[in-house]
């Protein structure tokens, strides 16, 4: 009879374990994860008159509890439907071409109504890629994070041609070049020239003096800023002039101009005159023929116009001479001048060489074609350690192109982190697809020579270099070149997507979750899933965002930075105010650690770290040694930095790279060697902290997905697919704990040294006595005596305990009942 009654009460264990595994809380909290009800609209702003309006519209987010008498008090937000396009899709108003709006940093003007009429002219054939439809170039994302064996990226053969129908919807015009300029930029915009070789008639006030008469320079955006994006002359008459010295003998060619760049006030020179000096007492006017010349200069404020001087000058000082301007307005300009620098003996100032730099790269702009060359010449230069891959396609269907760079390529290896970079997010702000490019070639070059810091990172490390995320948008600023571009042609997608606010919105989701959750145990900090609404067809998420997306899900990423361009900083997570206020400091867990990675980039650049160095538009972020949380200098939901944060392992920051968004090609090879450095050092830092694997203790067989969490560190990693981690850290004593699904939690001391090397934390975990039984029946197999001894110990505990519990709740009552007769 024992056995029968032993295997009688096994039966009735595995009866009430199934029914504790589908209501257990920890299957309950992943449910609960899983059903996040993101409906929320964006917080909108508007500025009129002196002040900015500012409406906060947040209905957000509706953490579903498990308790059903919970209500939540975002019950009524609007459907899903309607809140898919968020601020990202922009409607007919605010795509028409003068009508302004703020980015995240500076006035722009968005992009242009015409190419929705463009939309509805494509052939069938020519709608493939369409992002609206995630069945054709895009990957169709999953809301929930997975560790499954992730999708390989397939080797590209860059000997292909690019695709016909590609080819006539991209370069479709009689020139794809850009204009030939004879001469470079003197450096107005570049900051090249400095502050005391600008002078000007006469100046409102100090923040729209001549040092403020740059091309592409922005305004401040609060009420009563000091400074405003142009030079402003005190009088209105044709006496008035903005005067640069170019400190050197020079051959002026040609003169640059844009409005004012202002949420306030609307001017722009109409006509203009020039003239040259070599001791600025004699001026002499460029001629045109036998009258003096009089140029167009602009109809709007941002649309930057080009005068070619009918005959080069040759002089030293020259002059911009307002004419006419806005009948409404007064005499405001930025300008930049177009001159070779000539050899004068009789100068006072000593010739110097041209800083620049000793690596051999190729300093050019690249252009999609171009960059596929380079990409390619790379590859054939170092088989044994590049690989090219593509994660999607642009709107317009050009391949979003991924060198890789490892000792073994095309294979993630066990223990060894995966690193990325990000370039041309915005397609305008072009210098970091240059660095990017000219690092693929340094690194393969040093590489060849055996550099032992280079030959390090690359047997280490595996390294993701994406150049061009927004190929559409560089396309159209190239076409423009380097001077007309302006500041916002090109920094959308082709459907007019800033991809910079395009991710999906985790943080509302986690802050919601925070303030409506009252069993704090419950909540996540990690791995939040992309809402349903985001993933439906009528979302408005460009086709890049979604292939980026998709990257991150198959690639186990630790370290990132995404490069931008137009101001000098670098700023860290979290880039999103916590209740949709303009600008305020909202830190992650990992604040101190985001400090570190961001004062690494800044510290070793040549620029940045030069402390007399002039701020790039009004904002001086010297006073914060060049970092600054992102939230803290403005507001920005759905950036790439907060979303690789809440939704996978990574870290990531963003580098703002110089004041100019377009360098000419003559500043790439100084740009380069301002940059280099940092760019180095910052992939290094994906080596600081932890390492390990989480293996099962009997078969030592990788577990995937176990939680590594980090004692007094409110957020948490994953491991990957094959079980090995890697936890950012700052030098420090740390305990880990580590969980996995059917697995007795394990916990270990770590330490974290100064040395550019990780602590290595292995771990190794235990299966539950409820996990090795279901295995066990899995399998058919017989049930060990070790097991059913501990089986029975468990529902001896689990019976005493419940009748410890009904006994206490017995005498409460018995005690209540008897006080009640008295």
């Amino acid at each position: 009879m024992a056995p029968t009654v032993i295997l009688l009460s096994l039966l009735t264990f595995i009866i009430v374990l199934v029914g504790e595994a589908t209501t257990s809380p920890s299957l309950k909290k992943i449910a609960t994860t899983a059903s996040y009800n993101s409906n929320y609209t964006q917080a909108s702003s508007s500025a009129t008159g002196s002040g900015r309006a500012r409406v906060k519209a947040r209905t957000t987010s509706a953490y579903e509890n498990t308790s059903p008498t919970k209500v939540s008090r975002f019950s009524k937000a609007i459907k899903p439907t309607e809140a898919t396009t968020r601020a990202l899709k922009p409607t007919e108003e605010s795509t028409k071409p003068e009508a302004t709006t703020r980015d995240s940093k500076h006035t722009t003007i968005k992009p242009p109504k015409t190419s929705k009429v463009t939309k509805k002219t494509l052939k069938p054939t020519e709608v493939s890629t369409k992002a609206l439809k995630p069945t054709t170039v895009k990957p169709t994302l999953a809301t929930t994070k997975t560790t499954a064996t992730p999708v390989r990226f397939n080797t590209e053969d860059l000997n292909e041609n690019i695709d016909k129908n590609v080819e006539r919807r991209v370069w479709n015009t009689k020139s794809d070049e850009p204009p030939f300029f004879e001469c470079p930029p003197l450096g107005l915009e570049s900051l090249k020239v400095k502050d005391s070789q600008m002078q000007a008639s006469s100046y409102e006030r100090i923040g729209l003096g001549p040092h403020r008469g740059r091309l592409n320079i922005q305004s401040g955006v609060e009420d009563g800023d000091i400074y405003d994006g142009a030079w402003c002359a005190q009088y209105k008459d044709q006496n008035q002039w903005l005067q640069i010295a170019a400190n050197k003998l020079t051959r002026f060619t040609a003169v640059i101009i844009q409005g004012r760049s202002s949420i306030w006030s609307w001017n722009f020179v109409e006509t203009f005159k020039v003239q040259v000096s070599n001791d600025t007492i004699k001026w002499k006017a460029c001629m045109n023929g036998t009258e003096e010349a009089v140029f167009e200069g602009n109809k709007d404020t941002e649309t930057a116009v080009l005068a070619v001087l009918p005959e080069p000058a040759v002089a030293q000082y020259i002059r911009i001479n307002p004419q006419t301007w806005f009948k409404n307005g007064t005499i405001c300009l930025r300008a930049e001048i177009m001159g070779c620098e000539l050899s004068d003996p009789n100068n006072i100032y000593p010739w110097q060489a041209e800083e620049g730099t000793k690596d051999k790269l190729d300093f050019r702009h690249h252009n999609y074609k171009e960059m596929r060359k380079l990409m390619k010449s790379v590859n054939e230069m170092c088989p044994d350690i590049t690989r090219i891959y593509s994660i999607g396609k642009s709107y317009m269907g050009l391949k979003l192109y991924v060198m890789e760079i490892s000792d073994n390529p095309g294979k993630h290896e066990l223990g060894e982190p995966e690193f990325r970079y990000v370039a041309g997010m915005h397609g305008n702000e072009v210098l970091g697809r240059e660095l990017v490019l000219n690092l693929m070639e340094y690194i393969c070059q040093e590489y060849k020579r055996e550099n032992e810091r280079i030959v390090r990172l690359v047997k280490e490390t595996r390294i993701h270099l994406l150049p061009s995320m927004n190929p559409d948008g560089y396309e159209m600023a190239y076409k423009k070149g380097s001077e007309l571009a302006g500041w916002a042609l090109g920094r959308y997608s082709y459907e007019g997507i800033d991809m910079n606010h395009n991710f999906a919105d985790l943080n509302t989701i986690m802050w919601d979750a925070i303030e409506l959750e009252t069993d704090k145990s419950k909540l996540i900090n990690h791995y939040f899933p992309i809402p349903e609404y985001y993933t439906s067809e009528d979302a408005m998420v460009a086709s890049e965002t979604r292939a980026v997306i998709s990257w991150m899900q198959n690639i186990p990423f630790v370290l990132s930075a995404n490069l931008h361009g137009g101001e000098l900083v670098v700023t860290y997570p979290f880039d999103m105010t916590k209740d949709w206020a303009p600008k305020e400091h909202t830190p992650t867990a990992d604040e101190s650690f985001f400090r570190w990675l961001a004062t690494v980039y800044a510290s070793t650049n040549h620029v940045m770290s030069n402390p007399d160095r002039r701020p790039c538009h009004n904002e001086d972020f010297l006073r914060y040694n060049n970092i600054i949380n992102g939230a803290d200098w403005h507001t920005v939901p759905g950036s790439m930095n907060d979303f690789s944060y809440l939704h996978t392992n990574c870290f990531e920051v963003t580098v703002e790279l110089s004041c100019d968004k377009f360098p000419h090609a003559s500043e790439l090879p100084l740009e380069w060697e301002n940059n280099k450095e940092s760019l180095i050092v910052y992939m290094e830092q994906v080596h600081r902290g932890i390492k390990g694997v989480v293996k099962d203790k009997d078969t030592e067989a990788g577990i995937a997905d176990a939680v590594i969490k980090v004692d007094d560190i409110d957020h948490h990693i994953r491991s990957a697919f094959d079980g090995d981690f890697w936890r950012l850290l700052n030098p420090g004593d740390y305990d880990v704990t580590v969980t996995a699904e059917g697995y007795m939690p394990a916990t270990r001391s770590c330490r974290v040294e100064y040395e550019h090397y990780p602590t290595i934390c292995d771990f190794h975990l235990t299966k539950t006595p409820k996990q090795r039984l279901r295995e066990i029946l899995a399998k058919g197999g017989k049930v060990p005596k070790d097991l059913q001894l501990r089986l029975r110990e468990m529902r001896m505990r689990k019976l005493r305990a419940t009748t410890k519990l009904i006994n206490q709740r017995r005498a409460s009552k018995k005690r209540k009942t008897r006080g009640a007769h008295y």
